[in-house]
């Protein structure tokens, strides 16, 4: 009986401390969430392969903006319009840096890339940079992305449509946006199946199961020998080795002419090694720098855009009307032609509302990437502390009942007269303010024009015995949101 009033008495004394000091000006230090555990925090109550859902259920409990902790690490979380907004905008300078990991560090040569570098003078120019030389020529990569890469894909469903095979759409797709990404970025010619194009693809798959693994050392540093013990920094480290190395080549075959014939000129690199030629920028480009930015391609514009057509064409075959009315405006402004262009894109209202509420309901990043506060703030009257992890729940925000109409379902007419560039935080895909996707439109280029030919060329069918109930939409973990089951459908030729 003594010790139990002992105890109380305790508590009572703790809470009366604490509480003066959790209620400042009528401001509560964190927003609320679940309770955390001494040294681990909430980490052991994480979800990492749907953490976007994981978060959702939080928010629904803990409000549109709760707290974590990653054992010493806190962690907001938003879900809504009006926090993304303060978060990307109102208080951008405030939020935009980057959490530093051992992975991120590794794999960016220690700051020297675009996505994941902390917000610094150096990254100002470098992102200046990239976005005025590089990613504003959407019109200088046209001829690489509408050359044969589409041909060559129109003809392989071509000949299965013939003899109404089932085309798996998940293999040709992420086998095609590739090619098109590497034309583009690197030169390289990825069009058929060969040893180089395999290496690559599984250098490609363990740099991005790197990224999404759990380091022990970035939040316990005293335990990082775990990380050893585990086999995980070697595994790390023959993974940079190997891109490293990719990326050495790469430099090397553009530099030493005379290049390989099947190398494709004027790409990515070719204008980030001229601009080093000519120190004609605010910083002198460095070759860690060039490699950084390969690997920004390599992660960001390989996968993402495959993704994206893969869920429109999943959400087109379970909504036979949408599919039929897209099909529509495509043929008949067309016309008869053997290939679908980008300027014919530029014409087609309903087809761009589909990409949009694709993106609505399957973002490629569901939590875009992960801010770090550069200071103390207050954001919706809660104090958040520098070095705070904020996450916004992009996918979260775009089924918000509050804010979409039946949310959960398919309905492209929500954006014939709308936008999804970083200014309606309703739909925030590739982010905004300072953080905001600078390749966007080099991603959404490849979209339109793969998705538009896909659309045109074919009629598409269930597999025999399949149900539209039947399409299954989960997701595989990751960076960025594939589907779990390929897609395969059978198509049928138009023309």
């Amino acid at each position: 009986m003594l010790f139990s009033l002992f105890v109380f008495l305790v508590i009572i004394i703790i809470l009366s401390f604490l509480l003066p000091k959790a209620k400042r000006n009528g401001k509560n230090i964190l927003p609320p969430g679940p309770l955390k555990l001494p040294f681990k925090g909430n980490f052991h109550q994480f979800d990492s392969v749907n953490p976007h859902t994981y978060f959702l259920k939080l928010s629904k409990k803990y409000g549109k903006i709760f707290s974590l902790k990653f054992c010493s690490t806190p962690v907001v979380v938003i879900s809504s319009a009006k926090l993304a907004k303060e978060v990307m905008k109102t208080q951008d300078l405030t939020f935009c840096s980057r959490p530093s990991t051992l992975c991120q560090k590794k794999f960016s040569y220690n700051g020297q890339d675009i996505a994941s570098s902390p917000y610094n003078d150096n990254w100002k120019e470098l992102r200046k940079i990239c976005v005025t030389h590089l990613f504003s020529k959407v019109q200088y990569f046209v001829p690489i992305r509408e050359d044969k890469p589409v041909s060559r894909m129109i003809k392989e469903i071509s000949q299965q449509a013939v003899t109404s095979r089932t085309t798996n759409l998940s293999s040709i797709l992420i086998s095609l946006t590739t090619t098109i990404i590497c034309r583009v970025a690197f030169g390289i010619r990825y069009d058929e199946e060969t040893r180089e194009r395999r290496n690559f693809n599984e250098l490609l798959k363990v740099t991005e199961e790197m990224l999404v693994s759990f380091f022990v050392s970035d939040f316990f540093p005293l335990f990082g020998w775990i990380d050893n013990l585990s086999k995980k920094i070697n595994i790390l480290e023959k993974n940079f080795k190997d891109l490293d190395e990719f990326y050495e080549g790469l430099i090397e075959q553009h530099l030493s002419p005379p290049r390989p014939h099947s190398m494709e000129k004027g790409d990515i690199i070719d204008l980030l090694l001229q601009l080093k030629k000519d120190k004609s920028t605010p910083i002198d480009l460095t070759l860690d720098n060039i490699k950084a930015i390969i690997m920004n391609m390599l992660v960001g514009g390989t996968n993402t855009s495959a993704a994206t057509i893969i869920w429109a064409m999943t959400s087109l075959i379970a909504n036979p009307n949408a599919m039929k009315k897209v099909q529509e405006e495509i043929r008949e402004s067309v016309g008869k032609k053997s290939i679908v262009s980008e300027d014919d894109v530029q014409n087609l209202p309903y087809f761009k509302a589909v990409i949009k509420e694709t993106f609505r309901l399957y973002p490629p990043a569901p939590l875009l990437v992960p801010r770090e506060t550069m200071r103390n703030s207050v954001l919706e009257g809660y104090e958040i502390k520098a070095k705070s992890i904020i996450y916004v729940n992009a996918w979260a925000i775009a089924r918000d009942p509050e804010i979409w109409e039946n949310p959960e379902k398919f309905i492209p007419e929500r954006f014939l007269n709308s936008d999804f560039q970083g200014q309606n935080f309703e739909l925030i895909p590739f982010g905004a303010g300072r953080r905001g996707c600078p390749a966007m439109t080099v991603g959404v280029a490849t979209v339109e024009l793969v998705l538009s030919n896909l659309l045109y060329a074919f009629d598409w069918e269930l597999p025999c015995g399949m149900k539209r109930e039947d399409i299954d939409t989960h997701v595989l973990p990751g960076l960025t949101m594939h589907k779990k089951k390929p897609l395969c459908l059978v198509p049928r030729n138009y023309l």
